[in-house]
């Protein structure tokens, strides 16, 4: 059956190949980038399995020397060093036949709200806000503010932002949940450490194709920035709040001076938020696992541990267990995403083969 799906994936992208090379698809712009992207999508299964024939052709070769008394033992050594490599080959191959998530190519919203834990929660909020523009400067990906909500401490009560780069959501989609700081905070006299809650929730961002909003079922105030920003929040109305009648979902954005441009960020939040209301009445139960990930806030919830006293992170659902919580505030989260991408592989893996 393998073999099958990808001989099948090799002759689309010959039939991909042979088609875009034509004049009249290349003058056609849009049906030709249609089609590159469907072939960079191809490309690595169909290159995995190129390297699966060769290596099962040079086994075969190899299990022939068997027969030679001289070669015998040579060739015995060497096929079983390529019998590893033709079962870890095999193994990624499984792995490219798994559905894909359709949305891990897109770009992301992410919200971060402070929890359980007062001021404390709040600088927590902050931290993590840091966390994540760090990393998305070692990824590459642009960072756009959508909405700032800060303490008198220079906390983050909600800090709503956009994360744009190929596979964000592929990467950032594990961060969604509770994630809880235990630490000495400044303001503690005694010396005790603190237990503080914050939110992250990770939502793609959908396209207009994705929802197709009707400019009637929108209610739009505009109003004063607060917070941040100089003498212009209190001077003019460019701060935008969108609300979708139909759903009661809103969107809000007072990040940029222009009200144009806030109205355009808001837009693209409330639709990737309807977006994924979509998804979630299409998949009960891949609602039931968000709303189970985001939670209450609650101390007793979480995904994930900073604790600063010994220098420890630990993402509870793999239990996985990190003593570089300053790399990893710093924004250096790929141990952790790697770890849990790989988890959420191996567990595909055997339920396909259910």
């Amino acid at each position: 059956m393998m073999q099958e799906k990808f001989e099948a994936l090799c002759a689309r992208f010959e039939e991909l190949s042979l088609t875009a090379s034509q004049p009249d698809v290349i003058a056609d712009q849009p049906h030709y980038q249609a089609l590159v992207k469907e072939m960079a999508e191809l490309t690595p299964s169909v290159t995995a399995w190129g390297d699966f024939q060769a290596l099962e052709a040079e086994i075969a070769a190899t299990r022939e020397l068997l027969e030679s008394p001289e070669l015998a033992e040579m060739a015995r050594e060497e096929l079983e060093a390529l019998e590893e490599k033709h079962q870890a080959a095999e193994t990624q191959l499984r792995l490219l036949l798994l559905p894909q998530d359709q949305d891990d190519d897109r770009n992301v919203v992410m919200e971060i709200r402070a929890g359980a834990g007062g001021d404390e929660a709040g600088l927590f909020g902050a931290a993590l806000l840091r966390m994540y523009t760090r990393y998305a400067e070692r990824q590459g990906y642009q960072v756009a503010y959508v909405s700032l909500s800060e303490t008198e401490l220079g906390g983050v009560k909600e800090a709503v932002f956009t994360l744009s780069g190929r596979g964000a959501f592929s990467r950032m989609k594990y961060e969604s949940g509770v994630h809880r700081i235990q630490r000495v905070p400044a303001t503690e006299s005694q010396g005790r450490i603190h237990t503080s809650t914050a939110t992250v929730a990770v939502l793609p961002e959908a396209d207009e194709v994705d929802i197709e909003i009707n400019p009637g079922d929108l209610r739009i105030d505009t109003f004063r920035a607060s917070g941040q920003g100089g003498q212009h929040v209190n001077r003019t109305d460019s701060a935008v709040r969108i609300t979708h009648l139909p759903t009661g979902v809103v969107a809000t954005c007072q990040d940029e001076k222009s009200q144009l441009k806030n109205k355009e960020q808001a837009l693209k939040v409330l639709r990737s938020r309807l977006y994924e209301q979509k998804q979630a009445q299409q998949d009960a139960a891949y609602a039931q696992h968000r709303r189970g990930q985001i939670g209450t806030g609650d101390r007793s919830e979480r995904i994930r541990t900073y604790n600063f006293p010994q220098g420890r992170v630990t993402d509870h659902r793999i239990g996985l267990t990190l003593y570089q919580i300053d790399l990893i505030m710093d924004g250096d989260l790929d141990p952790i995403i790697d770890a849990l991408a790989m988890d959420a592989r191996q567990k595909a893996l055997a339920e396909s083969a259910v």
